[in-house]
């Protein structure tokens, strides 16, 4: 198995212009949280390198959950430096609970301890042009070693979610940056919560009898499931010598992710977020009196178990539907 590391030019922002703010109001960076050290920090690294991209207004980063600056420490931060209005902006790939959900409880939480405080709420990175652009660039970087991708099996990686809005978009996704490519096929698959795991998705990249398999894992930055991939990733490798199975690194620090959070900061100041509510499975669920709040008021615990509540595919079935 090769790990294949981008060069680091690719991560130089020196010639990246951004399009100018049309407001000086302050970000807030909300990223999941991670007990791992170095996804942590790549987090940490990412809201930093924004920010000095444009110094005209303070990017303050915070974490959901697992660790520390919380919702709430990041908030209490932007009221200590006087400011009263903010732009939240979730550093998510697609719209789950944790984005329909937990964010905005964790706001409206912040909003009673302190109500002069305005937020203007963004919307997450989702399909998008230039995060398909970042994937063929790096994918015509290997390939320009490797060759054939006719014998070649994509494996796209995903997180995994229990929203099926956030686990379609995924394989929307994958099928966008497969057609023209001339990979023999995409497989997709997930490392937890939902269904196919990684190993069944290897188990059918194995189907098509292919040289080579190229497993791409759908994350932002670094941490305990990007090293699981990496980690099971390897096994497949030592059990089938006979396949190059190549291994491409999380997104970390790209100049694509920043133009795109520049166009999600701009939707916020300018007021033309828009979310992806109609198959929104917690809004279908309340009915035909729900309003296009999301959940603001709906209260639930997102610790993750240890252990695994949707391991067994007939339970993940009965459950997946079930709104908290």
């Amino acid at each position: 198995m090769t790990v294949v590391n981008t060069p680091n030019t690719e991560y130089s922002t020196g010639l990246l212009e951004l399009t100018p703010l049309p407001l000086s109001r302050p970000l807030l960076t909300i990223g999941h949280g991670t007990k791992d050290d170095s996804g942590r920090q790549s987090f940490l690294d990412f809201t930093a390198a924004y920010q000095a991209l444009d110094t005209s207004r303070p990017v303050l980063p915070c974490f959901l959950e697992l660790t520390e600056p919380t919702i709430q420490q990041g908030v209490d931060f932007c009221i200590e430096q006087g400011y009263t209005e903010l732009s939240v902006l979730p550093i998510l790939l697609f719209a789950a609970r944790h984005n329909k959900f937990d964010v905005t409880n964790e706001l409206d939480k912040a909003r009673i301890r302190h109500p002069q405080l305005k937020f203007h709420y963004g919307r997450h990175f989702g399909i998008n042009p230039g995060i398909v652009e970042l994937w063929k660039s790096r994918l015509a970087e290997l390939d320009a070693i490797k060759g054939d991708r006719a014998d070649t099996v994509l494996l796209f990686v995903g997180r995994g979610a229990s929203d099926p809005d956030a686990n379609g978009d995924l394989y929307k996704l994958a099928r966008i940056l497969w057609e023209g490519s001339g990979y023999a096929t995409v497989e997709i698959c997930f490392i937890g919560i939902t269904h196919p795991r990684l190993e069944e998705g290897f188990r059918r990249a194995r189907l098509y009898n292919p040289k080579r398999i190229v497993v791409l894992p759908y994350f932002l930055f670094t941490g305990v499931l990007v090293k699981k991939i990496f980690d099971i990733t390897a096994v497949e490798q030592q059990q089938h010598p006979e396949i190059t199975i190549d291994c491409l690194p999380e997104m970390g620090l790209h100049p694509q992710l920043f133009s795109v959070l520049r166009e999600r900061e701009i939707e916020t100041q300018l007021g033309q977020v828009q979310m992806n509510c109609e198959m929104c499975k917690f809004r279908l669920a309340a009915g035909a009196n729900s309003t296009h709040d999301h959940g603001h008021h709906h209260h639930h615990d997102h610790s993750h178990p240890a252990t695994d509540p949707y391991a067994d595919i007939a339970q993940y079935h009965q459950r997946i539907w079930q709104t908290p």
